[in-house]
């Protein structure tokens, strides 16, 4: 009898500490991911899984595990982190969606664009997934289906800026240049110290052939912005295609100063002389 006892006092015994050592490490780990301590938490996260595999809450160490993979710049790790924890809990949006935006960074669109559809199967008018979707369907040129993504999203919240300018470069793409333009005139009057918003609409204006008035934006755009290389590449182009080869050459001088590598432009310094 004394055996059994001592028998079950040491299983109870090992049972608490396995569960003691478990929860030590998970708790270590969440403060080393606090502190930034990013490989520690990696390896503390590892050896709490092996200890204890079948754990209910595995699906959440998962998670975080990929988040600090994520946070390491291992993007395939997280990827398998993330699904590893979407096989115990398939319907986590969360989890969903950090997948996604891993699928996204790597270009694996139509992946991600599985991800999103499951998001909005279980949440139909979930932002994050609705935007990235519609971007997924522009770059398929599938713009009816972006259409409807992004009026979704209006719809629930008129001011949405990226839905808002979505629509507008799809209209833009589908050549429907007065309305992207009412948009964008909209936007640049709500935000009018945002240059991507100018350079957009200089872009609009090129497809036109109405250098003048996109030269106007940009030049709005490099006083707001004036370390943009990029403003000052678009310019001289512009300046080039009307002929005014010096006053392109100083902007592409310009932008070399700010960062633009010389053999980038090289070839159209060589049309300025």
């Amino acid at each position: 009898m004394k055996r059994i006892i001592l028998l079950l006092s040491c299983t109870i015994g090992s049972i608490c500490m396995y569960a003691q050592s478990y929860n030590e490490l998970v708790e270590k780990a969440m403060d080393y991911t606090l502190k930034d301590s990013l490989i520690q938490a990696e390896e503390l996260f590892r050896k709490a899984l092996k200890i204890d595999p079948k754990n209910t809450r595995n699906a959440l160490l998962f998670s975080n595990l990929g988040t600090v993979q994520k946070r390491l710049g291992k993007f395939d790790e997280a990827i398998e982190s993330y699904t590893f924890a979407l096989n115990i809990i398939p319907y986590s949006t969360a989890m969903l969606l950090n997948r996604a935006t891993l699928y996204m960074e790597k270009n694996l669109y139509e992946k991600a664009y599985v991800d999103y559809c499951n998001v909005i199967d279980l949440l139909p008018d979930n932002i994050e997934a609705r935007l990235m979707r519609a971007y997924i369907y522009m770059r398929r040129r599938e713009y009816k289906e972006a259409r409807i993504d992004y009026n979704v999203i209006l719809g629930n919240d008129s001011k949405n800026k990226p839905a808002r300018l979505g629509l507008a470069m799809l209209n833009q793409k589908e050549g429907k240049y007065v309305a992207a333009l009412d948009e964008m005139n909209l936007l640049i009057e709500e935000y009018p110290e945002d240059v991507s918003l100018l350079k957009m609409r200089a872009n609009i204006y090129l497809e036109q052939d109405k250098k003048e008035v996109a030269l106007f934006d940009l030049e709005t755009a490099s006083r707001l912005a004036p370390s943009d290389a990029d403003i000052f590449v678009m310019e001289g182009d512009i300046y080039l295609q009307m002929k005014e080869k010096g006053k392109a050459r100083k902007l592409y001088e310009k932008a070399i100063e700010l960062g633009v590598p010389r053999m980038e432009l090289q070839e159209k310094l060589k049309e300025c002389k």
